[in-house]
């Protein structure tokens, strides 16, 4: 099989993830799918309920605790919870000294399907495709990506490396089988860097977002007299990076798709009045010990608007949460937040 870039970034690869058993990813595949098909039979007969006429209170009632259990069930993260940590391959204590080695850990078991036809969340994926960059650019990955976060003036973004001294590095904390707080164990990410094995702070992903949200944005803005700097990355790159890719799923937010490295939602409302989807990208993070989420919500920006000094990308609301805690769904809260900022500027 032929298996590319742009399926490992969107996790089309079938490439295993931390699961070997592919029966179980099924099971939990089908769960996960009847969950959601339930929140929809939920919102479909509120929605039919929201346009009779002459409602009982006790109907209204019944009716909003079927939207607070349908907006839990949204906000929840289908088949991912608590037991993908009972997987052994998370708490591996190998050191690596290249990403090549690494890929001995997986690259001899079989694809769970033909490449391109399934979404499969794979950190491995991500794997392969740093040693994909540590090929193409000739340089160790871990030199490469430090480089760029220099680049970026994200200096306290470096490699979870547990023989170095980090300067502020936070503990971890699990909760154990009995519900206490424990420590999290010791675990050597070097077999998953591109997959979660850097540390950083929410002052440098919150540059992260911006040097993001800029280059998406530039594109559209006037250069008066050369004023304006070229964002890091093309116009175009970071618009593709962010064109949902079909086929795929996003856990944590069920109105999304999986782009390229990215989830997105895209904008949405189709009547009146109702529900409306605001555009946003987003990612969410899980190792041992830790959650984290970055979200990126770009300003509807006004025609007339743009193009007028000193007006200027970027434009938007970047959310970032980075918690020393394991299992802790943050993207619901991040998306609140950046829409209360959001509301905030406009009510302006």
């Amino acid at each position: 099989v032929t298996i590319t870039t742009r399926q490992l970034v969107s996790h089309l690869s079938g490439i295993r993830h931390y699961e070997k058993d592919i029966t179980k990813v099924k099971e939990e595949k089908e769960k996960a799918n009847k969950a959601l098909k339930l929140a929809k039979s939920h919102q479909d007969k509120e929605q039919k309920a929201k346009e009779g006429k002459g409602l009982e209170n006790t109907d209204c009632v019944k009716q909003k605790k079927e939207h607070d259990s349908e907006i839990k069930r949204r906000n929840s993260k289908p088949g991912r919870n608590d037991k993908e940590f009972e997987q052994e391959e998370y708490y591996l204590k190998e050191k690596f000294e290249s990403v090549i080695e690494s890929l001995k850990i997986f690259k001899n078991d079989p694809l769970f399907f033909k490449p391109g036809s399934q979404f499969l969340y794979s950190t491995y994926g991500f794997t392969l495709l740093s040693a994909v960059v540590e090929r193409a650019s000739g340089q160790k990955f871990t030199d490469y990506m430090l480089k760029m976060f220099r680049d970026l003036d994200m200096l306290s973004t470096v490699l979870d490396d547990n023989e170095a001294m980090i300067y502020n590095r936070a503990r971890c904390y699990i909760y154990n089988k009995k519900g206490r707080l424990v420590n999290a164990p010791y675990v050597d990410n070097s077999y998953k860097w591109a997959g979660g094995g850097f540390l950083s702070s929410v002052g440098d992903l919150l540059k992260f977002g911006n040097a993001l949200l800029y280059s998406y944005q530039a594109g559209q803005f006037k250069n008066k007299n050369g004023k304006l700097l070229p964002g890091y990355l093309k116009p175009s790159t970071v618009a593709m990076m962010w064109t949902p890719v079909p086929k795929t799923e996003v856990s944590w937010d069920r109105d999304g798709k999986y782009a390229m490295a990215w989830a997105v939602v895209e904008k949405n409302q189709q009547y009146g009045c109702c529900r409306q989807q605001r555009h946003y990208a987003s990612h969410t993070g899980g190792a041992v010990g830790a959650s984290s989420v970055l979200l990126i919500l770009p300003e509807e920006l006004d025609p007339e608007v743009v193009g007028t000094w000193p007006v200027a990308p970027p434009r938007g609301v970047i959310v970032t949460i980075i918690c020393n805690m394991q299992s802790v769904s943050l993207n619901s809260t991040a998306l609140k937040i950046a829409r209360e900022f959001d509301k905030e500027k406009w009510a302006q």
